[in-house]
């Protein structure tokens, strides 16, 4: 009996100095790499939306709350107005999908948008990142309205063989624009300023 307490203790002394040790690493490591997803995944996604930018919209960014959750803000200003990317995701085939989309502030379409992180099939799901005219189809779509497929009563043509990735872009896009138009009053107090 004394040996089996004595190996539950040692195997939940184990268990706790673990569990720290895996906390610490998560700590020690979030901050590098968020930047590294910054400058190698949401950043030239951001500048391709913002082409024309007469600003760092990187160096820029900014943090409001929405609800539980923190979103980022990458302002950019653009000669036709002020444009606000933030990040919406979805549930893909695979895995969550990420998108980042940008949104006019003069008039609340979309200025563009680019999937950053996906875990879709290879060839299939992954074209929603590398075929331009997919995401070409959502500028200047209303913030307001949905973005559904052509097969599901909407505009949005799919791309072949990948409906449910497809489907998922568009519902992340959809969920950006809704975190956009609820901040939208914040989001123009603090960006009034920049446009002088």
């Amino acid at each position: 009996m004394g040996e089996m307490i004595r190996m539950v203790a040692v195997l939940a002394v184990l268990s706790a100095v673990s569990g720290g040790v895996l906390a610490g690493v998560q700590q020690w490591t979030r901050e590098p790499i968020e930047r590294q997803q910054l400058a190698n995944e949401k950043a030239p996604v951001i500048r391709h939306i913002l082409q024309g930018m007469e600003n760092d919209p990187i160096a820029e960014r900014f943090t409001l709350k929405d609800g539980d959750r923190n979103r980022q803000f990458f302002p950019g200003l653009l000669p036709d107005g002020p444009v606000m990317v933030l990040e919406g995701s979805s549930q893909g085939y695979s895995g969550d999908i990420h998108v980042m989309v940008g949104i006019r502030m003069n008039d609340d379409t979309l200025a563009g948008i680019g999937v950053t992180t996906h875990s879709e099939t290879p060839g299939i799901g992954s074209r929603a990142k590398e075929d331009p005219s997919f995401s070409r189809q959502f500028a200047g779509k209303k913030a307001s309205g949905p973005k559904t497929l052509r097969s599901d009563g909407g505009d949005i043509d799919s791309l072949s063989g990948a409906t449910i990735t497809s489907r998922a872009v568009g519902r992340a896009v959809e969920e950006a624009a809704a975190a956009y138009l609820r901040l939208k009053p914040e989001l123009e107090s603090r960006f009034s300023g920049k446009e002088d």
